[in-house]
């Protein structure tokens, strides 16, 4: 990966709906070559998808809250019990004394609570430790720009 294409990445993070002739001119690229080096970029997983980004107190999830999974068995097989929940957003298997982290969105505490216990039919799941977050100051994608080839 070139730096071209961490340009090309950073643009698209900041609006994914940029033409590929605007993505080009900023890289000083043609639209078909910045669509080339898209494409290719897609193709080798480097962009994983293209979404829309969402208030999601705007959709009515305004409790966030991030809880780690003590388990009794290995959780690293247990990816589609945790996927089954929608309110999960993301899990994480983790190292330390929790065998996973989950990040939750729902409307009301009591919907988290529900979660909570969703989650304790998981097999193997032995207890949760929620962390409900009272503000975001910032959430970042991560940076092409920063990161360092080997």
């Amino acid at each position: 990966m070139d730096e071209v294409d961490r340009k090309l990445i950073a643009l698209l993070q900041q609006d994914a709906s940029t033409a590929y002739a605007a993505l080009g001119r900023e890289v000083g690229l043609s639209a078909g070559a910045a669509h080339e080096r898209v494409r290719k970029l897609r193709e080798r997983g480097v962009i994983r998808r293209t979404t829309v980004e969402v208030d999601p107190a705007a959709l009515g999830q305004g409790v966030l809250a991030f809880v780690t999974v003590d388990s009794t068995a290995w959780m690293g097989d247990a990816a589609a019990a945790f996927a089954a929940i929608p309110e999960i957003q993301e899990a994480h298997v983790i190292a330390g004394s929790a065998s996973v982290l989950v990040k939750v969105r729902t409307a009301t505490t009591e919907q988290l609570q529900d979660v909570l216990r969703r989650l304790y039919a998981i097999d193997g799941v032995s207890g949760t430790h929620a962390t409900v977050s009272l503000e975001t100051f910032f959430e970042r994608p991560v940076s092409p720009t920063a990161v360092v080839e080997a």
